[in-house]
């Protein structure tokens, strides 16, 4: 397959890339813990989630009904939310997902803290 030239476009793999608003109510849903419509009909399904070197995170779904999968760029944690992380980790409490409604622990891995929903970075150890 051949490479992506802009890894912060979205869409279904090797076509065009949906709307900016379509991807920013998928953000939200997901965010939430809802279940996601596919712009095909039908629901979408998480296949994998990635961490990108600059901290971003990438979300790779499958249309259940078309079986054709999407990719959803989610950018890099914010100033603000790596510090609300950091404070926690201070305070002595386990440190969380800004983003994910309901507090979705990060996961470490190597020196990183990570969340495993979505793959953005929010702090170092």
């Amino acid at each position: 397959m051949a490479k992506r030239s802009d890894k912060h476009t979205s869409g279904p793999l090797g076509s065009g890339a949906l709307p900016a608003k379509e991807q920013e109510r998928l953000r939200q849903l997901y965010y939430a813990g809802a279940q996601l419509p596919s712009p095909m009909g039908g629901f979408l399904e998480v296949l994998h989630v990635q961490t990108e070197e600059d901290g971003s995170g990438v979300v790779i779904f499958e249309c259940l009904s078309s079986s054709l999968r999407f990719r959803l760029p989610l950018k890099a944690a914010t100033r603000t939310e790596r510090k609300a992380v950091r404070e926690r980790m201070d305070a002595g409490m386990d440190p969380e997902c800004p983003r994910h409604e309901g507090g979705r622990r990060l996961q470490r891995v190597g020196r990183n803290f990570i969340c495993s929903a979505c793959g953005v970075r929010y702090a170092r150890a």
